[in-house]
């Protein structure tokens, strides 16, 4: 189940494991001007519409706001297990997180939960990262969106029985990062993605999907965050990213590739591996 931004459910009835875990979405003007929290009723909100009131584990792909400003609420309301970097980690112990409950993400390590292993890979941010570095204190809320540092970044590599996908929520590739892993699905991080040359899309694609194996993409972190989950999913503005030019050339790509493409909707339930 999507549920905007990177944040995908992934649960067959007897485990359910989050990606971050993004349900505040704060406004443009508060994110340029003004300081970030946790917003605890759109949380709940979220998690409810979402039906969603036990989770195994959340991943959080790296410590930007827009991926792990929740995650800790998260956790502790679900009773989950929190898995990052050290940079996610001063996150939830600047929100009173149970330091127990956290699970450092170590690349190439699988660790399981259920019938699912989940795999930390190395990834890289996509261009013009706005807040680069590491977070190497506890933060504490309020705080300015450019405190929310990357920390490491990762691609998260699932494999569920035989079945096996990939979430990489960030619009770039780490040449080597992938190898020896396969995927039948990637749920592919296409923001700013349109703001890039046709080469460095090419190598994106290649990297990410013809080197994988997979057979299915669904984009993912194409939607406006500035807007809450109450209202219509729309792509970025324009200012922000391209999404005319990055569908079109997915959509050749799959095309040309016999790849299956389509946009995830909301709150919609979907088999990864329909095929």
């Amino acid at each position: 189940m999507f549920l905007g931004v990177s944040t995908l459910l992934l649960d067959d009835g007897e485990t359910a494991i989050l990606t971050d875990g993004f349900f505040s979405r704060p406004g443009l003007l508060r994110v340029r001007f003004g300081r970030l929290r946790p917003d605890r009723a759109r949380i709940a909100a979220g998690l409810q519409g979402a039906g969603i009131d036990h989770l195994d584990a959340v991943f959080v792909v790296h410590s930007h706001y827009d991926h792990a400003l929740d995650s800790p609420v998260v956790a502790a309301a679900t009773g989950a297990r929190l898995i990052g970097s050290a940079s996610t980690r001063n996150i939830a112990r600047g929100q009173g997180f149970a330091e127990d409950r956290f699970q450092p993400a170590v690349t190439g390590e699988p660790c399981t939960f259920g019938r699912f292993t989940l795999t930390a890979l190395p990834a890289r941010h996509s261009p013009g990262d706005i807040a680069p570095g590491r977070i190497d204190r506890p933060l504490r809320p309020p705080a300015r969106v450019t405190d929310y540092r990357t920390g490491e970044c990762y691609t998260l590599h699932v494999r569920h029985g035989e079945r096996q996908l990939l979430v990489h929520a960030s619009a770039h590739s780490l040449p080597g990062a992938l190898d020896g892993h396969v995927a039948d699905t990637v749920y592919l991080g296409i923001g700013a993605l349109g703001k890039q040359d046709e080469t460095f899309r090419n190598e994106y694609w290649h990297r990410l999907v013809t080197d994988t194996g997979a057979r299915r993409v669904v984009p993912i972190h194409w939607d406006d965050f500035f807007r809450s989950l109450d209202r219509p999913l729309r792509p970025f503005r324009a200012f922000l990213d391209d999404f005319t030019a990055t569908m079109d050339f997915l959509t050749r790509k799959a095309e040309s590739d016999d790849v299956a493409l389509a946009l995830p909707m909301l709150r919609r339930r979907a088999d990864p591996w329909p095929f």
